[in-house]
């Protein structure tokens, strides 16, 4: 039986001086109820608490260990890195060749710019392609998760065409009327919404495969539907790759799907666990950004020597090792397909929606396709899931919403563990 009295007690300790005790709000099991564990470390595969708990990690830092914790080569190069400084605000090499690096493993872009975290990335994308275009509007999709930005936080209005509104208070409503809200995988809403919009739209911002209303993929024709209405209408098409950039493929979303976008915004695995985010375009399209031209963006501590060196080292393994893909593939398929007899004996409904070494689970019969489909989930039967698996030593996303992440270093051990923990769990629900 696992014991939190420790992690309890360092929440309690929390909560008097950080806003509900955590730094991200996922982190405050609010989803799901109860106490969340408070880690001292990890390593590989494994996450440790303040409580001496072990359990097999499924959210890899929500996406940026592909690797597992604390790989060596990683971690060595970060300490290299720190003893010569961790921090000038002057150009170094790291920048340029990570820079060179990843542009190599990506399709179809030919200049990058580093930031600190996806938010950047995808607000500085989206600011850069309306200067481009010279237009106002962006189409984003109901359940996409671009960061916090203020133009992303919109929830859909009451119609196909509407404007958005706040769905957080501090977002202007004269900011959300230039969000324009569709569903995902709904190709004729986003046609409707350009014949409503003519020439004021700059771009759609879109995951390729979305993450945070559990994983969520594009059904046939959706994404290369996009790309044809952008072409057609002058828009800039981003793929918000901050979750699937460097993980579905070296490529990312843009390689595994053949699909390919005039932007792309990067995080998480570009890296390798520190705060890193990026964009990239076709030239074209980035020398629209300052110093080059007018689009100003800028970052005192964007292009960081540790967070270069550390992403620059995961970059270079996953490059030097591509079947860690095909891994990764085998791992989460073999989860996958091993959960579906204990749940059909158990006679629970359920989906399972899974690409590469991201995947989630249902609690409902309807095919779950976007964010509507997705609510219609058992969340109390989620809960009992979530806490069950967390009692056996394993840690799932804290939220029926999220997707989980597979690490190279879980083993084939690890998969049995779960899934023997995942057969007892069931009988809770």
């Amino acid at each position: 039986m696992m014991q939190y009295q420790r992690s309890s007690a360092l929440f309690n300790e929390a909560k008097k001086v950080i806003p509900g005790g955590v730094n991200s709000p996922v982190r405050a099991f609010k989803a799901v109820g109860g106490t969340p564990i408070f880690l001292t470390h990890a390593k590989g595969a494994y996450l440790y608490d303040e409580d001496g708990n072990r359990y097999i990690d499924y959210i890899a830092s929500w996406g940026p260990m592909i690797l597992g914790h604390a790989h060596p080569k990683v971690i060595d190069a970060i300490k290299s890195r720190a003893d010569k400084g961790t921090s000038y605000g002057i150009p170094t090499e790291l920048e340029t060749q990570i820079a060179h690096l990843a542009l190599s493993m990506v399709p179809n872009m030919e200049q990058i710019r580093f930031v600190n975290s996806g938010t950047e990335a995808c607000m500085s994308a989206v600011r850069l392609a309306r200067g481009f275009t010279g237009r106002d509007k962006i189409i984003k999709f109901a359940g996409c998760y671009h960061g916090h930005a203020d133009a992303f936080l919109i929830q859909a209005g009451s119609g196909a065409v509407t404007f958005g509104s706040p769905n957080s208070p501090g977002v202007t409503a004269g900011t959300a009327q230039d969000t324009l809200l569709a569903r995902y995988n709904d190709l004729d809403q986003v046609t409707d919404i350009f014949e409503a919009n003519p020439e004021q739209i700059a771009a759609i911002i879109v995951e390729p495969v979305a993450g945070n209303m559990g994983c969520i993929l594009p059904d046939e024709g959706f994404l290369e539907g996009l790309r044809s209405l952008c072409d057609l209408h002058g828009a800039v098409l981003i793929f918000d790759e901050v979750m699937t950039g460097f993980r579905l493929a070296a490529g990312g979303a843009q390689e595994r799907l053949g699909v390919r976008a005039d932007m792309v915004t990067y995080g998480k695995v570009i890296g390798g666990g520190l705060p890193v985010g990026a964009f990239a375009a076709r030239k074209e399209i980035m020398d629209f950004l300052a110093p080059v031209g007018p689009v100003y963006q800028a970052g005192t501590l964007s292009g960081n020597p540790l967070a270069m060196s550390a992403g620059l080292a995961q970059l270079q393994l996953l490059q030097q090792h591509p079947q860690v893909y095909t891994s990764l593939d085998k791992k989460t398929e073999y989860l996958h397909q091993e959960m579906i007899p204990l749940l059909d004996r158990k006679g629970i409904a359920y989906q399972i929606n899974r690409l590469g070494s991201m995947m989630s689970a249902h609690f409902t019969d309807s095919p779950v396709v976007d964010f509507a489909s997705a609510a219609k989930g058992n969340n109390e039967s989620f809960k009992k899931y979530f806490h069950g698996m967390l009692a056996q030593g394993v840690y799932l996303p804290p939220s029926a919403f999220e997707s989980y992440f597979l690490n190279d270093a879980i083993t084939q051990k690890d998969l049995e563990q779960t899934l023997e923990a995942f057969s007892k769990t069931l009988t809770r629900l």
